[in-house]
């Protein structure tokens, strides 16, 4: 295996427990086990990688979805491996941490840009290159949104590799000094891998806790109420989403890299 596409078709399948060409031609991307499940559930389909790093799940409607775990190191893996398949088009349905008193837990966002606190971006472009989605495919989700008569907010997301920073008040201060509306782990990563790999991308991100008060952090309780009253919502809009962009939407890549 000398070149990236000879691993990342070897990885894949390794990764996933699923077969390059079992893959759809659009894809979900979460980092919930149980988005997987409800997804295998809706369409009656296999859930693959059970005991692999990764699990996915495919329908008939050739629509995949894939947990890749946490973190940026994991959204960069499977941004790289997923040229392997060559996707039409990949969401992120993640969730994130609201910053401004305009978000509120259950609020959408599709982040306009994020910002590339984690460090694993460099490792693929220079610092000085934005994170971006792919704006003809948040253009068909808002679509989609609005279409339900829901609201959601636009903005930038801070992603950052550190998972236990509630606590630090510096920090905290440092978010509030740059503006953005939201925190995860994610977003900048896939933004960029994907861009760097030709993949178009986008990402849809539930809030889930408001860490910048001490009650606003997440709990076990907390997640349980969120994952209970959004997250069927946030997996439809998704799946509603790159089920029909192919057949619908604008078409969302039409230049050469």
């Amino acid at each position: 295996m000398k070149t990236k596409l000879d691993i990342a078709k070897n990885w894949l399948p390794r990764y996933t427990g699923t077969k390059i060409d079992e893959f759809g031609d659009y894809m979900l991307l979460t980092n919930f086990n149980e988005y997987v499940t409800k997804f295998a559930e809706r369409f009656k389909c296999n859930v693959n990688g059970i005991g692999r790093p990764m699990q996915s799940a495919t329908n008939n409607n050739g629509l995949s979805i894939i947990n890749f775990g946490i973190g940026s190191a994991n959204a960069a893996t499977i941004m790289d491996l997923l040229i392997a398949r060559k996707p039409k088009g990949v969401l992120f349905l993640g969730k994130c941490g609201g910053l401004k008193h305009t978000t509120e837990i259950g609020h959408f966002i599709l982040p306009i840009a994020a910002i590339r606190g984690e460090g694993t971006s460099n490792d693929y472009l220079p610092a000085e290159v934005p994170a971006l989605p792919s704006f003809k495919l948040h253009k068909f989700i808002s679509d989609k949104i609005i279409a339900r008569k829901l609201e959601y907010r636009t903005g930038v997301i801070y992603t950052t590799n550190r998972r236990l920073w509630e606590w630090d008040n510096s920090f905290k201060e440092y978010l509030r000094k740059l503006g953005a509306i939201g925190i995860d782990m994610e977003t900048a990563t896939l933004f960029i891998v994907g861009y760097a790999n030709q993949i178009t991308r986008g990402a849809l991100l539930l809030v889930s806790d408001l860490p910048m008060f001490a009650e606003g952090v997440k709990t076990e309780k907390s997640d349980q109420t969120v994952t209970q009253k959004f997250v069927d919502l946030h997996l439809n809009i998704g799946i509603e989403a790159m089920t029909d962009i192919g057949k619908k939407g604008e078409k969302i890549k039409h230049f050469t890299y």
